[in-house]
């Protein structure tokens, strides 16, 4: 198996200078896939200010000494909370594409979320990073396909291949292009497919009892925002609830997911771990997405950038750093383990 090349990065890079060096490197076309968005971009850019908007609120002189990022999920100690989100087609970023991603994660302790749209082969990405003892979580995203049993099928190759989880996206089960209305999760279909048509083929919530009947390994729903689909997805035992607009690209207007999660955490309490996307590009935004009821969080875009500069490189350069921001932050807000963090961190101490 060949190993992604080491590539250099910039001097003096910072977290913030990622996104621009990714656009000057990026093909025009490739760019304009990952930084898109839906309608007017209301949602894509309410994601960022939402977290910008929260205050943190230090404390001083407790012990932290033995300050540390573990997290425990699905009964299971990781060393960080932080995972990278499904992203597809990742080689129009860089060569290397999701190998290089996966390495990188797995170097930095910080789990993958393989996007069902990967274009390296589940089996190559699972083979080059399973073995290693300080990794995150390796889990699968999942779309359903047309029919259970193509889904199924889908299933089985994921299990087979040594994933961890499901992550079942079900907030994009139809998405526009230029050519019409296409199934997400698929290749363009023919533009005369009217949105009625595949709307046929859309999931419904029997759908996941369904699937949780028939894998073994733990379900989590990505694209959760409504307090009652949370309750919903409580009620029928899955294992974990992404609070997630989908960065933005599926409906303007959504709620911002700082917004979502805090309501969501409020509706189901402990009867499920949630987690959290959209907007992250901070390791303070990280607290705040553990403060307000995240187990843990998922971030994109910044793990493109990453990429598009350097390759592997680039990503564990922008993993260690988003890494080293939430330790730092913790550590003025005199927390010692992230599951330390909660809503007492966003406002003043009644104390």
């Amino acid at each position: 198996m060949s190993t992604p090349a080491l590539q250099r990065i910039p001097d003096g890079v910072g977290l913030a200078d990622y996104e621009a060096l990714a656009r000057e490197r990026m093909d025009p076309q490739a760019w304009a896939y990952f930084s898109a968005f839906a309608g007017k971009g209301i949602t894509a850019r309410a994601n960022v200010a939402a977290w910008d908007a929260i205050a943190l609120w230090p404390r001083v002189l407790r012990p932290v000494a033995d300050l540390d990022l573990t997290t425990v999920l699905f009964g299971r100690a990781w060393p960080s909370p932080l995972l990278v989100a499904p992203m597809a087609l990742q080689q129009l970023a860089h060569p290397d594409g999701e190998l290089a991603t996966a390495l990188a994660a797995a170097a930095q302790g910080v789990g993958l979320v393989l996007s069902a749209q990967s274009s390296v082969p589940m089996e190559k990405v699972i083979q080059a990073v399973r073995g290693d003892a300080g990794r995150g979580p390796l889990w699968h995203q999942l779309y359903f396909q047309e029919g259970r049993a193509a889904t199924l099928e889908q299933v089985r190759r994921v299990e087979a291949a040594g994933f961890e989880a499901l992550v079942l996206t079900v907030d994009a089960s139809v998405r526009a292009s230029r050519a019409g209305v296409v199934p997400a999760g698929t290749g363009a279909v023919p533009s005369s497919a009217s949105l009625r048509e595949v709307l046929q083929q859309a999931p419904t919530w029997d759908d996941i009892a369904w699937l949780r009947a028939h894998t073994r390994l733990p379900v989590l729903l990505k694209g959760i925002l409504h307090p009652q689909d949370a309750r919903e997805a409580a009620r029928l035992r899955v294992d974990g609830v992404i609070v997630s607009n989908h960065g933005g690209r599926t409906l303007d207007s959504a709620p911002a997911t700082a917004l979502a999660l805090p309501r969501i955490a409020e509706a189901v309490g402990d009867a499920l771990p949630l987690l959290v996307d959209g907007g992250i590009v901070s390791g303070t935004d990280i607290l705040k997405a553990l403060a307000l009821g995240a187990r843990a969080v998922l971030v994109g875009r910044p793990v493109i950038h990453g990429l598009a500069v350097a390759g592997a490189m680039g990503v564990a350069h922008v993993l260690r750093l988003l890494s080293d921001e939430l330790e730092l932050s913790m550590a003025q807000c005199g927390l010692r383990r992230p599951a330390d963090a909660d809503l007492d961190l966003l406002q003043a101490s009644s104390q």
